[in-house]
């Protein structure tokens, strides 16, 4: 199965970062738009996959993105700045339940050591 996940892609100067929103925590960087492209959809089916291994439920793509273009005093935008919005076909797979579940508790034992300056 596919869906098509919005993404975002960012020129930072020296080279593109990229993300979908809808998928927390996954992006990807590369030099080249092309390349950006590539790298985001071979990151996403992983971590697609990597969810419904975990028996986690695999995230709706939505319709829409909002992307923030404000200044950020603290980041400044590059020169020549710009942002790509398009829609990123993915392979999905079938999430499987969940294997976790707690049979017992194990006592952690930590260690500690106490170090010197010289």
């Amino acid at each position: 199965m596919t869906k098509q996940y919005p993404v975002v892609y960012e020129w930072a100067g020296k080279n593109f970062s990229g993300y979908a929103p809808d998928i927390r925590g996954c992006i990807a960087t590369a030099k080249t738009l092309p390349t950006m492209r590539t790298a985001l959809k071979g990151a996403l089916e992983a971590h697609l996959k990597w969810l419904a291994d975990d028996g986690d439920p695999i995230p709706d793509a939505s319709e829409t993105v909002t992307v923030d273009m404000e200044p950020d005093p603290e980041f400044p935008q590059p020169r020549g700045y710009y942002v790509v919005v398009e829609k990123l076909s993915v392979s999905v797979p079938k999430s499987k339940p969940s294997k976790r579940r707690v049979t017992g508790s194990k006592r952690i034992v930590t260690r500690r050591r106490t170090l010197q300056a010289a």
